[in-house]
């Protein structure tokens, strides 16, 4: 057992060393034989259908992972849609957890599961949204899942209907909002006392950038009020007469609260990965709450960026010290008990801003560079098709070869994206499947 692990420790660690020395020019085309060996291999895709054989794979998995290349595409919000109302009403998976804010997004997981005081539709909520950008979970194909959701748990026992939950560290004011409501309504003694703590926020507003820049000038930081409050509420359990629904909604708050600080304040002061896995390990503990919220049967989606889904083991993140919710579940679950599905495209548009907390617009999506992976993919005869991996894949030497892989966030320049939106990975270690689209559109904002 020990040689076997550290085999595996060994056989990461040259990964990332394979990964870390690579840079666009290194990967030339190695022609029509990878691209033969792809076409073997891959599944074309039209209808849901289509997903049959990933849905027989993942299916069993205790948490599916669905990836996408950017947060303003169509394509990847519709199709990690269908492939969750199937693995939902055929496999009985019990939450979906997407990269977005616990507070606001709760409201959607009341009205799926028609909880009193829950919005009159998915559309109210959506459109109360308040945090660029609108449009990440403000749009069309989000609505569609959501009413779906409520449908499918109507006549279904309150404790077996399917959750929709934010699992992201931002919007930490909504969140202390949240906290305070709460115990206003249910304990007025732990509120004085939460409210002292939270006080060490007061100078900076509402504003966490403000906040962590004073602390990088010196000013004393808020990490051990934010601590203390979450342990106050986790030792107020038996004390608040409160269902499990609600105390997990109260406690995940203040966890968010909790992890904001540190990720602002490492944003600021560092600069280093210690921000970004800050912010990967809240959004890998609030899955793992989910888990022990639901029971040991329970089996979870995740919809996140690629970067956050595909094990970073496997990509150039490994050199930064980065690491993410793929990797992380793949140690902690085991490989077997998680499916990574990642996606991506040669080309098409796809809803952005120019800069942070720029007005929205609908980009122009370059052709991918001649040595990334949606180069060669797009020479595969389908227009969209599904790979599912395995261990000859793994093993193949030119298709387990690092190249760029396009990331796209919801900041964008396209004249400016090489090499900055490109990942290098090796794709087959990174994902258990990948589908992939030559053309993809922008999706639907409200």
């Amino acid at each position: 057992m020990k040689f076997k692990l550290l085999l595996k420790a060994l056989l990461s660690v040259l990964v990332a060393i394979v990964v870390i020395g690579c840079k666009f020019g290194d990967t030339a085309d190695k022609g029509d034989d990878l691209v033969s060996y792809l076409s073997s291999k891959a599944t074309g895709l039209s209808t849901s259908a289509d997903l049959d054989e990933l849905i027989a794979v993942a299916g069993d998995r205790r948490l599916v992972l669905l990836g996408e290349a950017s947060h303003g595409t169509h394509e990847y919000y519709a199709w990690r849609d269908s492939i969750s109302r199937r693995l939902i009403g055929e496999k009985g998976f019990s939450f979906i957890a997407v990269e977005g804010d616990w507070a606001s997004l709760y409201e959607l997981n009341r009205y799926v599961k028609n909880m009193d005081g829950a919005a009159g539709s998915a559309r109210e909520v959506l459109g109360n949204l308040t945090r660029w950008p609108l449009w990440m979970w403000g749009n069309e194909e989000v609505e569609g899942l959501i009413e779906w959701l409520r449908e499918y748990n109507m006549d279904r026992n309150f404790e077996d209907k399917v959750g929709f939950y934010g699992m992201d560290v931002y919007d930490e004011w909504n969140s202390k909002a949240a906290l305070y409501a709460f115990l206003e309504k249910h304990d007025r003694n732990l509120l004085r006392q939460v409210k002292d703590l939270y006080g060490c926020f007061a100078p900076y507003g509402e504003d966490s950038w403000e906040y962590a820049r004073a602390v990088g000038r010196g000013s004393v930081d808020c990490t051990d009020e934010t601590a203390a409050v979450v342990k106050l509420i986790e030792g107020s359990r038996y004390d608040l007469n409160v269902s499990d629904y609600e105390f997990l909604y109260a406690k995940q708050n203040a966890y968010v609260v909790k992890y904001a600080e540190k990720f602002y304040r490492k944003s600021v002061i560092r600069r280093g990965p210690e921000s970004w896995n800050s912010r990967v390990q809240h959004m890998h503990l609030t899955v793992n709450r989910l888990f022990n919220h639901y029971g040991d049967n329970a089996k979870g989606i995740v919809w996140a960026h690629n970067t956050h889904v595909g094990d970073a083991r496997a990509t150039e993140m490994a050199n930064r010290g980065q690491v993410n919710i793929g990797q992380l579940s793949r140690e902690e679950l085991g490989a077997g008990n998680v499916f990574i599905t990642g996606f991506g495209t040669y080309t098409g548009t796809v809803k952005a801003g120019r800069q942070w907390g720029d007005r929205m617009l609908k980009l122009n999506v370059p052709e991918a560079h001649r040595d990334s992976y949606e180069y060669l993919l797009n020479q595969v005869p389908y227009n969209n098709y599904i790979l599912i991996f395995d261990e000859q894949d793994r093993a193949h030497d030119e298709f387990a070869e690092p190249r760029g892989h396009r990331a796209i966030g919801v900041v964008y320049n396209p004249e400016r994206e090489v090499p900055g939106n490109y990942v290098f990975s090796i794709l087959p270690q990174r994902y258990d499947a990948f589908i992939f689209f030559e053309e993809t559109r922008a999706l639907n904002p409200l």
